[in-house]
């Protein structure tokens, strides 16, 4: 993992979009940058990047790479790279270490490139692309794309292909410092930003054929207006950068993407979770209008935290290894790291998905509170509460005043959330009687809480699902069950089939139109019948290295469509008018599991009319057990 340490702004280009405009004066001192580079080797980096500002303009640049080397870590640079157009800089600094180099080059010729940067600098930083192609360095080249030079990336392209070990990486530009002062002479549109990426990559490729490389990505560009080009998304955290700390900061913090923001058309996107979203400057001044987004795909329902270290525990339980113990609150990232405490052990783990952005896996990790240990030692867990243990905030976190913003300590919660949660399911569907549809029953787990009722006459059972092989084995298994094959969206039944309760069991945010769906479901209902609810929402599972390993070979598919909670379910469902007798969030004291149900309105009362059904939807006190 590395960590990028500003070691100051000052610069010998002068590019107009800089983020460092206004502060190019401030500088870092000697003792401070190598304070932060023994720091970075602390929090368990292995390499340590140097940037500004320009770093290279800096004359202990060799004595701090030396010194990053002696601390056995790996070495690179962001930079213009016009001191790397001297071969013995280069094989100075590769004697050092140097792996990484994240290289500014904004235009395939002098001409663009030196007004972008307002300078004479093409020469050398192009040079120094000649010079490190080879060396075996992780060599990218980055492009700040502007007004100036939107139309020029296929020269730019031109200009990379020659050095195959490059990456040539085309970025939106953002409006901070420079991008901000001259937001409206710079910044082109983002649709049009996005073709002409779009455009450039797709030549790139063409031009390359074959042949290994360079490669093409993209920065900082919603992914629904890249269709194709989604896995060419690039940005610091594609680059395994953890952490970063600017000149002054006392520590590290977290590399996020928290100057971007998925506005309100974004909810929703099957992107969502890897897209970056648009930047907030640029919002606040073009809106939303331009995004095209994606409105159904299969995703993820769930992420893996991934065993990063294993330390002995030392401290007393009423002691915090963060706060107390030297490991420090603000390196940590508060959703993707996640710290457990268990049996004189302190385990560390990191969530290195792009299925959910960092806002959905903090929320799910502090304010839904999922997240679970896997101890089931398979691909997938399929009995949740035999295979997951749920890890809460330990006692420590209490009422500390870094609570709010710190990652957090966890430690198991030997409770049966599960267990408990399934009993309540269970004595719901134990209590119906009359004619029930079951639909998306093709695990079966419901039927045995209604079988006794079956087998008294009190219930009749219709289960319809899609899957032919799986309701043939539970037509074996539950002779007192009657099965069709069939979907919400085109139920196996007569016209005039009613029914007293229907049953959308796990199988919600599964439907490709929930909504049309649902309204199916509803008109097969008698007057007073109900309609039940249940599915999950996304989790976390901390997994070794091995269990990730295994889960990652496995052949599991996405079948989630979304990831509704209830909230989100129910404002879908406001347009059946029914009353909502029933519901269930997920929070910290529960399992993932979420309950609603509606009752439809009997003959009497239908003379109320749809508003006043509305109402009831609208009005309904939520029952909570989190």
């Amino acid at each position: 993992m590395k960590a990028l340490l500003k070691v100051g702004y000052g610069c010998n280009d002068h590019c107009t979009f800089c983020h460092t405009l206004d502060i190019r004066e401030i500088q870092g001192s000697d003792a401070e940058v190598r304070a932060k580079i023994r720091r970075a080797k602390e929090l368990g980096h292995t390499m340590v990047v140097l940037s500004g500002g320009e770093p290279t303009i800096r004359p202990e640049l060799m004595a701090w790479a030396e010194y990053a080397a002696s601390l056995d870590l790996d070495f690179g640079l962001v930079t213009n790279g016009r001191l790397l157009a001297y071969p013995d800089v280069i094989e100075e600094l590769l004697g050092h270490r140097l792996r990484y180099v994240y290289l500014s080059l904004h235009g395939g010729s002098r001409r663009v490139h030196d007004l972008l940067v307002r300078a004479r600098a093409f020469d050398e930083t192009y040079g120094a692309l000649k010079n490190l192609s080879g060396t075996g360095v992780d060599l990218h080249v980055n492009c700040v794309v502007t007004r100036r030079n939107v139309d020029k990336l296929r020269e730019l392209v031109d200009a990379v292909l020659p050095y195959p070990d490059a990456t040539l990486k085309m970025s939106m530009v953002e409006p901070k410092g420079g991008g901000d002062k001259h937001f409206q002479r710079m910044m082109p549109r983002i649709a049009e930003v996005a073709a002409k990426v779009a455009d450039a990559i797709r030549y790139g490729e063409a031009q390359r054929g074959d042949a290994p490389g360079p490669h093409f990505r993209h920065g900082a560009i919603p992914l629904c207006l890249l269709p194709g080009l989604e896995d060419r998304f690039d940005d610091l955290k594609t680059h395994r950068y953890a952490t970063m700390v600017e000149v002054g900061e006392a520590d590290y913090f977290p590399v996020d993407d928290r100057n971007k923001l998925q506005p309100e058309p974004c909810a929703g996107c099957a992107l969502a979770g890897p897209c970056p979203g648009l930047y907030r400057g640029y919002h606040e001044v073009h809106g939303a209008d331009e995004l095209r987004p994606v409105p159904s795909g299969p995703r993820a329902n769930s992420y893996d935290y991934v065993l990063e270290a294993l330390v002995p525990d030392r401290l007393g339980s009423d002691q915090c290894p963060l706060r107390d113990g030297g490991l420090g609150v603000t390196p940590w990232d508060r959703g993707r790291q996640l710290f457990v405490r268990h049996g004189g052990k302190l385990a560390r783990y990191r969530a290195p998905t792009r299925d959910f952005s960092d806002v959905a896996i903090e929320t799910t990790k502090h304010e839904v509170g999922q997240i679970y240990y896997d101890v089931s030692g398979k691909v997938a867990p399929d009995d949740f509460a035999r295979d997951l243990v749920p890890l809460q905030r330990a006692a420590v976190c209490g009422d500390c005043p870094e609570r709010p913003h710190c990652v957090g300590l966890h430690e198991p919660r030997l409770e049966p959330l599960f267990a408990r949660d399934e009993a309540e399911l269970e004595a719901l569907l134990g209590a119906l009687e009359g004619d029930v549809l079951d639909v998306g029953c093709g695990d079966g787990r419901s039927l045995p809480a209604m079988a006794e009722a079956a087998r008294a006459g009190r219930l009749r059972y219709l289960g319809v699902d899609p899957d032919v092989e799986a309701l043939a084995s539970l037509g074996r298994a539950h002779s007192w069950a009657r099965f069709a094959t069939g979907t919400a969206e085109a139920l196996p039944l007569g016209p005039a089939e009613r029914f007293d309760h229907v049953l959308l069991l796990r199988s919600w945010n599964h439907l490709r139109e929930p909504v049309a769906a649902a309204e199916h479901l509803w008109g097969r209902l008698r007057p007073g019948g109900t309609l039940l609810v249940v599915d999950d929402v996304p989790f976390g599972l901390a997994r070794s290295r091995r269990a990730t390993r295994r889960a990652q070979a496995g052949s599991a598919i996405w079948e989630h469509l979304r990831n509704d909670d209830a909230g989100a379910a129910l404002a879908r469902l406001r347009s059946l008018g029914g009353a909502l007798v029933l519901r269930r969030d997920v929070g910290r004291d529960t399992s993932n599991r979420w309950i609603l149900r509606l009752r439809k309105a009997p003959e009497a009362e239908r003379a109320h009319g749809q508003s006043a059904a509305n109402s009831d939807m609208e009005d309904a006190e939520p029952l909570q057990t989190g």
